[in-house]
């Protein structure tokens, strides 16, 4: 089996700490936000929603930018930089409008940083393998999200910390990508493909080939129905778990998270993108369920650890189909349309999830989510083809 190149390597150690970072601030964010500083759930779904949704247009813009000039390295150098210095903040907020700033500027560094990172894999490995970079990367970031609980919680239960202290002691780990950015993430010795024409929204979208704008189409559809995953973690804690219980709870289901993805990566290269995707969805179909009518703790616990492989099983195939569809010179910007659409909806997503919740109940939230996932999937089956193991598209 070939190697994965130095530069892929690099990069799922930048996500690596980056999650270990992040996550020793995500999960305690709702308690942080609902206990501390007394924002509700709407408010908990508006600065979640926001922020993601700054995200996904920074995420379009700067795929398209990085595809115009043939560089990813200083997109990935300036949004992995800018969020390391403004999570760690939250531990210094007093009201809640702090915290959505603080949210906002976080997510404009994964807005730059993302498509052309996800772009420079594509170009750095060959097409037999894109499953398995994607898969080793979503598998490094998954490790920093089963770290990073761990260590907030024997802050929080062994030292004695609080939130805000555990928060800016996230800086930490933040600080040490950007080191590995600089010596190691190499472009392509000859740098990416440069277009050979001006590029434009427009013309781009007009030459996608029909099956990339039905995946499109369909992941609308399921980010719709993607509320963010500070809910699931709020139903948690609403069922007398404590904080450090939430945090290990949020580790094992990384684990479960980082497992399904470097699984997932290999399936995608041999089964073919399409049906890993499939089985991811369905995965979340049936968690989202369950929230909604799971009679005991123990059996939300158990689901909880199931939504793993959600994004497990999917993300690395969705982004080896989209570096499939892709025409080479232009994977930046394809990849800004996909973490467009998956961005764009969070803020609806979790507003609407949010809404439902406060006025009736989180069962009828949970059944919606889980519906609209349903039909997602199924135009997902009705509009992308059947590639077999690979599509031989897109280019290396």
């Amino acid at each position: 089996m070939k190697k994965l190149p130095s530069t892929v390597i690099a990069l799922g150690l930048v996500s690596f700490f980056t999650d270990l970072s992040s996550e020793m601030i995500y999960p305690l964010l709702p308690l942080f936000l609902t206990g501390v500083l007394g924002a509700g759930k709407r408010n908990l779904g508006f600065i979640e929603g926001l922020a993601e949704a700054t995200a996904a247009l920074l995420k379009v813009a700067s795929g398209f930018w990085a595809d115009k000039g043939g560089k990813r390295k200083p997109f990935v150098l300036f949004g992995y930089g800018i969020a390391s210095l403004a999570r760690p903040c939250i531990g210094l907020a007093s009201v809640w409008p702090m915290v959505l700033l603080l949210r906002f500027l976080d997510r404009i560094g994964k807005g730059v940083r993302s498509s052309p990172r996800d772009a420079l894999i594509a170009d750095v490995i060959e097409p037999e393998m894109r499953g398995r970079a994607y898969g080793f990367h979503r598998a490094m970031d998954h490790a920093g999200s089963v770290a990073g609980p761990l260590i907030a919680a024997a802050l929080l239960h062994l030292a004695g910390f609080s939130l805000g202290q555990v928060f800016l002691a996230a800086g930490i780990p933040a600080l040490i990508v950007i080191p590995i950015i600089l010596l190691r993430v190499k472009e392509t010795p000859e740098g990416a493909p440069v277009p050979t024409k001006p590029l434009n929204f427009k013309e781009t979208w007009g030459v996608m080939p029909e099956g990339f704008k039905g995946f499109l189409l369909a992941l609308t559809l399921f980010s719709l129905g993607n509320a963010t995953d500070l809910f699931l973690l709020l139903a948690l804690s609403e069922r007398d778990l404590s904080a450090p219980w939430v945090l290990i709870l949020w580790s094992a289901h990384s684990v479960v998270k980082m497992t399904a993805a470097w699984l997932a990566g290999g399936w995608a290269d041999r089964l073919g993108r399409r049906k890993v995707i499939i089985a991811g969805w369905a995965t979340h179909i049936l968690v989202y369920a369950v929230f909604a009518f799971a009679p005991s703790v123990e059996v939300v616990i158990v689901a909880f650890m199931l939504y793993g492989f959600t994004n497990g099983l999917s993300e690395p195939a969705e982004k080896a189909l989209v570096a499939d569809y892709a025409p080479a010179d232009q994977r930046g910007t394809s990849f800004g349309f996909y973490h467009g659409v998956v961005g764009l909806c969070a803020l609806p997503a979790s507003l609407a999830f949010g809404i439902l919740w406060d006025v009736y109940g989180a069962t009828l939230a949970f059944m919606f989510d889980s519906i609209l996932a349903l039909m997602a999937t199924f135009v997902f089956i009705a509009l992308v083809p059947n590639q077999g193991r690979r599509m031989k598209s897109g280019g290396a």
